[in-house]
């Protein structure tokens, strides 16, 4: 019926999506977050991170287009031209498409995000607007969430100062990201470093829990560099005022992330609810932001089997006229309107000026 990765949504799972979509964009606006719009077609870039899975097009030019798989990359493009100096806050909500469906995506090949981006500021309290903001987006919708910060490049720097050749830093960053110490001690065992090195990389992946695994990472012998980003995290967290898990461990993208990496899970849900962080100097000099997905967002909340009915069955325009400025109303189509309501579960009719409860 339709093709495989696609969902085609009935009341009232459609309802709820556009009502969440509508509550974090009005989230964000009333945080200074301007909407954007921007076009489902770009130009295919064989450089862009997920341009091998990207739905390619050709136009009647023989121009190669693809549809737009993520939000990040295009909406930084778009904007060059037309920022100047200062602070700027940006959000978009839209579908994005993937050739290849994404187990990551519950198998989604057409899926939608929201998010938004903080364009001009970096440092301890920029990040801790966009935390802010990942915590009042969960709030907004009423979902429990536990939110994990990580610091890509504590381990980047680590694996920087190693001395490790080029393709065993890959490894290790794996490694570490998987919490995979025996795989990681087999490596070191194979490429011998300094023993200060091996400490480290060593304790990064147990490096997971609350504020103490700080004073853990500092404890650690640390190029400057990742003792500079563990400051910043920590005032980070001072300005947040807000409880959250560390995972210093996080060892994912961290030539993109030049900063704090954070996710959001909900307790009985496996993927996270939205991801982010700060990528100063990778499309744009300074920036941080982050996405929600939708359908994960449906899955978590468990929208109502059945469809919701109106508050009034109106019996003519008039009424529907008068009464739909303040409640949900339907105008009725038949012969038995009290016994239409009843079966509804429809509490009034209308007609006119006139509005009765159904006895």
């Amino acid at each position: 019926m339709i093709p495989e990765g696609t969902r085609f949504l009935l009341p009232p799972e459609a309802r709820l999506k556009a009502e969440v979509v509508g509550r974090l964009q009005d989230l964000f606006y009333r945080h200074g977050y301007e909407p954007v719009e921007l076009p489902a077609l770009e130009a295919y870039d064989p450089q862009h991170p997920l341009a091998e899975r990207a739905f390619k097009l050709v136009d009647r030019t023989g121009e190669v287009l693809a549809l737009r798989s993520e939000f990040t990359t295009l909406l930084s493009k778009l904007l060059r031209p037309h920022l100047g100096e200062g602070v700027r806050r940006f959000q978009y909500a839209g579908a994005l498409w993937l050739r290849e469906a994404d187990a990551e995506l519950g198998r989604l090949r057409e899926y939608t995000q929201v998010g938004l981006e903080l364009i001009g500021a970096t440092g301890p309290l920029a990040d801790a607007e966009v935390l802010e903001l990942a915590f009042a987006a969960l709030e907004a919708l009423g979902v429990e969430g536990v939110v994990e910060v990580g610091l890509p490049s504590l381990a980047g720097e680590a694996l920087k100062a190693s001395g490790l050749p080029e393709e065993a830093k890959k490894e290790a960053q794996r490694a570490i990201h998987r919490k995979n110490l025996p795989e990681l001690r087999a490596l070191l065992d194979r490429h011998p470093v300094s023993p200060e090195a091996r400490k480290t990389l060593l304790a990064l992946p147990d490096l997971y829990g609350e504020k103490e695994v700080l004073e853990e990472a500092e404890a650690l012998p640390l190029p400057e560099r990742a003792r500079e980003a563990l400051r910043g995290l920590r005032q980070t967290l001072e300005l947040l005022e807000r409880p959250v898990l560390l995972d210093l461990g996080m060892a994912r993208r961290y030539q993109y992330y030049s900063g704090i990496f954070f996710r959001a899970y909900t307790p009985g849900f496996g993927l996270p609810l939205l991801g982010g962080g700060r990528y100063d100097g990778a499309l744009l000099p300074k920036a941080a932001g982050f996405a929600l997905g939708v359908e994960r967002l449906l899955e978590a909340l468990k929208p109502p089997k059945g469809e919701a009915p109106p508050e009034v069955l109106a019996l003519d325009l008039k009424a529907l006229r008068r009464f739909a400025k303040e409640k949900r109303v339907e105008l009725f189509h038949g012969e038995d309107p009290v016994a239409h309501a009843k079966a509804r579960g429809i509490p009034y009719l209308a007609r006119g000026e006139e509005i009765w409860r159904v006895e």
